[in-house]
């Protein structure tokens, strides 16, 4: 079963309260997403423990019922 986007934005927010999180769908099917992630959360993490930390929130689904997901992710200017 496909995930909503806004099941991807919720599990997001559950672990990074303060972030900003743009989806868009690549391939219309709901099993294919491209996210921008920015929390202050990130600041001073690598980019690999940001991306960790955003497919932790995911709880598994990753790889699973969420098949693929392009992500960014930014510290915001002010943090």
């Amino acid at each position: 079963m496909p995930m909503e986007s806004s099941d991807i934005v919720t599990m997001i927010k559950e672990a990074l309260p303060d972030a900003e999180v743009e989806i868009v769908d690549l391939a219309g099917d709901k099993d294919h997403y491209s996210a921008t992630v920015t929390s202050s959360a990130f600041k001073g993490k690598s980019r690999v423990q940001q991306h960790q930390m955003v497919y932790s929130a995911l709880k598994g689904k990753m790889g699973g019922v969420l098949h693929a997901l392009a992500l960014e992710t930014a510290v915001p200017d002010d943090a």
